[in-house]
């Protein structure tokens, strides 16, 4: 797994992405409140849907960020590793691209 160059400690979470994704988690925040806002106004359907939309756009956008830091992160060092980390790193992307057989 990659190191800092300071400290030589594992690195989890590549800053960039840290901050990138908790940006993301503040606007999803809002984006939630102000559809229930909407619900309890009683406002158009449509309106509702459209903000809906917006939110799910948003959590794909999360998910991309936090995909990217796990391939750049734990992945990367996964296959470093080979055999049966290898073979985790692989069933997790199955996973998390719902590919994998049940």
């Amino acid at each position: 797994m990659p190191r800092t160059a300071e400290t030589g400690s594992l690195v989890l979470v590549i800053e960039d992405i840290k901050k990138r994704a908790l940006h993301r988690t503040s606007i999803l925040e809002g984006q939630l409140r102000g559809v229930a806002k909407m619900i309890e106004h009683e406002e158009y359907c449509m309106d509702i849907i459209t903000q809906s939309r917006a939110i799910q756009r948003s959590l794909e956008s999360l998910n991309r960020l936090l995909l990217e830091n796990h391939l750049r992160t734990h992945v990367a060092h996964m296959f470093d590793e080979g055999g049966e980390q290898r073979e985790q790193a692989i069933d997790e992307l199955l996973k998390a691209f719902d590919f994998q057989g049940k």
